[in-house]
């Protein structure tokens, strides 16, 4: 299996005081962008500049896209999957605490259903970065799982139901889908590949799960 896995993308050495290092600045991030989240949504909207409000950035924050671009971001540009698990688990389970920890002490109330939702999120991300890693590897395999990725977050981005017609649901989920294809992005053949079979996913991901924006 490893040898299988090695040659669609080979992990790479490093220093463990580096990934030690890394793993502590994804921690800083997550809790400070938790914490942000969280003031961002305790804050009445007319504080902010307009563009804010136009992007309706409060509530970008508290749905899935950004959180799997961050979590694909940060498992792609891993030196390992293993690495890329810890980091993104690092990173996803210190933001809730910084959300939480703020939700709780600051503003005086913690909704724990909620919560919790979001803590199997961040638990599964551990298993999903490790798989995401291979994204940026070689092969039908790395195609397949980056174009999945790419098309989960083109259904949430676009309306692709037919009967209602095409239509585009978030601006921000859009330049969302744009960054992922970019990050993601393969040599033309590939690429024309990824894109089909992250249409296939975006139309399989809308009927077994219409779009909650």
């Amino acid at each position: 299996m490893k040898a299988f896995l090695e040659k669609i993308r080979t992990p790479q050495e490093g220093v463990t005081s580096k990934y030690i290092l890394t793993t502590v600045g994804f921690i800083l991030f997550g809790f400070a962008l938790g914490v942000f989240q969280k003031w961002i949504d305790g804050t009445a909207s007319n504080y902010f500049p307009m563009i804010f409000q136009q992007l309706d950035i409060r509530n970008y924050f508290g749905r899935l896209a950004i959180w799997i671009l961050l979590g694909t971001t940060i498992s792609v540009y891993s030196k390992s999957p293993l690495r890329a698990s810890i980091n993104t688990f690092s990173f996803m389970i210190s933001m809730l605490a910084g959300y939480y920890l703020y939700c709780n002490y600051v503003l005086g109330f913690l909704p724990k259903t909620y919560m919790m939702i979001w803590v199997v999120i961040a638990c599964i991300s551990f298993f999903m970065a490790y798989i995401c890693w291979y994204a940026k590897g070689k092969g039908i395999i790395a195609i397949i799982i980056s174009g999945t990725i790419i098309g989960v977050l083109f259904a949430q981005a676009f309306n692709l139901n037919p009967l209602q017609g095409f239509y585009m649901y978030d601006f921000m989920e859009v330049i969302t889908w744009i960054t992922c294809i970019l990050i993601l992005y393969r040599k033309p053949k590939e690429f024309a590949l990824e894109l089909g079979i992250s249409f296939i996913v975006a139309i399989a991901f809308q009927l077994i799960m219409p779009h909650w924006g």
